[in-house]
């Protein structure tokens, strides 16, 4: 029995280069693809609320928080004076920009192979984009569940918003492994 054990053991400490492998796509395929999704109008909508209320990125927008409440448009619904509320606040021009940016950090760590240094740039980007997403757990009113009527509201319990933002926490880390993985592949291609 000790030898099986050992067996799977070691089979899953050698596996740590597919592991480095899996999370580096996996991030480049997150990062990619949501950002490309920042071309689509619903997208846009949907991260107001965490550019409305941050002290750091509210700039970008002409109407402040929360202006938006009265705007905002359920996934899959038109609303024509909605969507012209958003034109006037540049939310579109934004989240064209962030995505285009989002995608940019992806297609640098995608360059691992070649150019390891660009590649941990690219994550290192990653790690600072996560900490100020996590930043909105704490700007961000709707990032937890109101207090409409039931005794369950407020922290610790995360509303869907605060769902999308507490995965953050896994691009955290896993932007960090990224980025300590290809600084040491450029040491070592510089050192030869």
């Amino acid at each position: 029995m000790n030898t099986l054990t050992d067996k799977a053991f070691t089979l899953a400490a050698n596996s740590r280069g597919l592991g480095f492998s899996l999370t580096r796509l996996g991030l480049i395929i997150v990062l990619v693809w949501i950002g490309a999704l920042k071309i689509y109008k619903y997208e846009a909508d949907g991260i107001v609320p965490f550019v409305a209320n941050s002290p750091v990125m509210s700039f970008f927008y002409k109407y402040p928080a929360p202006d938006y409440t009265k705007h905002m448009n359920p996934e899959g619904a038109l609303v024509p004076a909605n969507r012209a509320w958003h034109e006037a606040n540049h939310t579109y021009t934004f989240a064209l920009g962030l995505g285009a940016v989002i995608v940019l950090y992806g297609l640098m760590i995608a360059l691992n192979p070649w150019l390891p240094q660009v590649a941990a740039v690219g994550s290192a980007l990653v790690v600072i984009m996560s900490l100020t997403t996590l930043s909105f757990l704490v700007t961000t009113p709707e990032s937890w569940v109101p207090s409409l009527g039931d005794s369950e509201h407020g922290f610790p319990l995360l509303s869907g918003r605060g769902r999308l933002v507490v995965k953050d926490f896994i691009m955290l880390g896993a932007a960090w492994v990224t980025m300590a993985d290809s600084a040491a592949t450029y040491l070592r291609k510089r050192a030869r």
